[in-house]
């Protein structure tokens, strides 16, 4: 079945095929993976199944529209690909696959961190991907520090922080303000990570929440919402807030 799928990407990758698809590279279609994999965990909270499926051919393409342009450079092809998460699930588990006793999330985890010294600069934050979204890498990078002792000992420290940032916020210039802003935004990640709370999970819920109370309040505005004063658009929110 595979086949197929790579069969149709070198036809549209061909001298006959897609002008748009010739025309891509892996930077031009870097965006359009990670878009798939947000559409691919959208599917996963709406729990539809039928959208997940097609979701994770969507993204499936993405991986062989990457190979084929590899392949064309002669750097891999897809089999290479498959066997090298083969080989990585398999090293990985060595406790299933291989004579290792014991086994779980720890061995996983050691075996990582082995890879990861192994092709890494010496920082304890190297490897964390910079196309990451960036509240998700800064959790990465914050608990990457962390394991090497750099880190609040309790919810004080980060909690703190946030005023610091704050007040840093009202005292800065037009040149440095996004630079403070960034530096709230990466210290209100950190609290979230000693609540154990993940961020951009917990930000992605708040999303949809005033999506869905925001569209709640346009309804109840009716055609004329627009023009409504604020006090009776916060109205109409604080009505729609206490529905839930």
């Amino acid at each position: 079945m595979v086949d197929r799928l790579l069969t149709i990407m070198a036809k549209l990758r061909g001298p006959e095929g897609c002008e748009w698809d010739r025309a891509q590279d892996w930077a031009s279609i870097a965006p359009y993976t990670i878009e798939e994999a947000y559409e691919v965990a959208d599917a996963i909270e709406r729990d539809d199944v039928g959208d997940l499926k097609d979701e994770l051919g969507d993204l499936l393409l993405q991986v062989v529209f990457h190979a084929r342009i590899a392949e064309e450079a002669g750097a891999f092809a897809f089999p290479d690909v498959v066997d090298a998460i083969s080989d990585k699930m398999e090293r990985r588990h060595p406790h299933i696959f291989g004579d290792a006793p014991g086994g779980g999330h720890h061995l996983w985890e050691a075996i990582k961190a082995e890879e990861r010294a192994a092709k890494s600069d010496g920082s304890a934050i190297a490897g964390v991907a910079a196309g990451l979204p960036a509240l998700t890498r800064a959790e990465k990078l914050q608990n990457r520090a962390a394991r090497v002792g750099f880190d609040w000992p309790d919810l004080a420290g980060p909690r703190a922080k946030i005023d610091e940032e704050l007040a840093e916020i009202a005292d800065a210039s037009p040149e440095t303000l996004a630079e403070e802003v960034g530096d709230l935004l990466l210290a209100v990640v950190n609290f979230a990570r000693h609540l154990k709370v993940d961020p951009e999970a917990a930000l992605r819920a708040a999303n949809n929440k005033f999506e869905n109370r925001f569209r709640a309040i346009e309804a109840l505005g009716g055609e004329g919402f627009a023009d409504l004063p604020l006090d009776a658009k916060e109205a109409l929110w604080q009505q729609v807030k206490r529905g839930g």
